[in-house]
């Protein structure tokens, strides 16, 4: 074996490590910690930022002694005691967004296992990216749409309701890098047709 190969099977195994253990924390921190809190076991989140509509509403949206606001603009809504129903709305859009990028790196775990055998244009490969662009859409669209309905759950028949106005905008990075992994997909696509064509040859 040359140095170049070695090299290149090093590269390999560090980026597959490396996937392992994002796959591993982001599984830990982003979904099964907050099912803990959601459920009992391990304290939860008990606050989420929002969007008010001015600073001078907070002085008259009196807080109430369970749910209360602080800061200006962007404000955290902090429960004294939530509730099992509280707790599960306010970890629902991370616990989501915790899931599709396990999902993420789950496929490029198994696209990096393929690269370490020189096997890069397969068509299962094009299917992963496909995946990974779905996920990173999933991203961008259901996981603002989440954390808005949610927040309007949680401030519902509350003083804070008019006071508190959730965000209205999808995040515009994983719908960029969505964009990108779809430009990647049909290079894969034309990889896997030429490396069939070629072995046709052959």
């Amino acid at each position: 074996m040359n140095d170049t190969s070695r090299w290149t099977l090093v590269n390999d195994r560090v980026l597959e490590l490396a996937l392992g253990l994002a796959l591993m924390l982001v599984a830990l921190f982003r979904v099964v910690l907050p099912i803990l809190g959601v459920s009992g076991p391990w304290s939860s989140a008990d606050s989420r930022t929002v969007r008010v509509d001015d600073a001078a509403q907070l002085a008259d949206a009196t807080a109430t002694a369970a749910l209360t606001l602080r800061g200006t603009g962007h404000a955290e809504m902090v429960f004294t005691d939530p509730g099992f129903a509280d707790r599960l709305l306010l970890a629902l859009p991370g616990f989501t967004g915790g899931l599709l990028v396990v999902a993420i790196l789950a496929v490029l775990l198994r696209m990096a296992r393929t690269f370490r055998a020189g096997d890069f244009f397969v068509p299962r490969n094009t299917r992963r990216l496909t995946v990974v662009a779905a996920a990173l859409a999933l991203l961008g669209t259901l996981v603002p749409l989440l954390d808005m309905m949610t927040t309007n759950l949680l401030v519902r028949g509350t003083a804070l309701a008019q006071t508190v106005r959730p965000a209205e905008d999808f995040a515009v990075l994983p719908l960029f890098l969505a964009l990108l992994v779809g430009a990647a997909i049909q290079a894969f696509r034309s990889g896997t047709r030429l490396r069939s064509d070629t072995e046709g040859l052959v």
